[in-house]
Parts: structure tokens; sequence; C-alpha cells
């Protein structure tokens, strides 16, 4: 029983040593890994919505500007580019009689 004991402890020492190591690589930023501040990621999904099975409108930000686009299974589509974000529409109102 000791034997099982001391594997299964090396075992979970060992893992919490690569676990420990892949967090501080992330944490400094080593070239290659996942950089360490999401600021300076140039492209972003701002919002995705699901039009039906085969289309689907995506906001992405690339360097401040957003951009419209429509995908699809056989084509992909720009709808409007350059998108200022101060300038969003008024949410439509229905009308009540």
């Amino acid at each position: 029983m000791s034997d099982y004991l001391r594997t299964v402890s090396a075992l979970v020492l060992v893992l919490g040593l690569i676990l420990g190591l892949l967090w501080l690589l992330r944490r400094i930023g080593v070239p290659g890994m996942v950089p360490a501040r999401q600021a300076s990621r140039r492209l972003s999904v701002v919002e995705s919505l699901a039009l039906d099975g085969r289309r689907r409108l995506v906001l992405v930000r690339r360097d401040g500007q957003e951009h419209l686009l429509l995908l699809g299974n056989t084509a992909d589509l720009v709808v409007e580019t350059a998108i200022d974000k101060g300038t969003a529409p008024a949410p439509a109102q229905e009308d009540t009689v």
C-alpha cells in the first residue's frame, strides 16, 4: 500500500510542478505562448449572432475599429467596415396605438 501512495504522491508532485511552470511562463509572456496581457491583442470578436444553421453575423474589432462580417458555408461577406463605436444607432421603438 505504501508503494501506491508514494507513486500517487510523486505523480501529483510532478503534475503540480508542470502546471506551475506553465503558469509562470504564461505570466511572464514567453514568445510563442499566449500573451501575458490581453491589451496587446489587435484582433477580437466583439459579438456573434447566428442567423440560421448556415449563416452567422460577427462583429470583429481590429486596431480599434469594428467590422461587421456575414459568415456562411460557401462565402463570407464584409457587410460594413470601420464602424465607429460612439455612433451606435438608437434602439427601434414600437408604435403603440
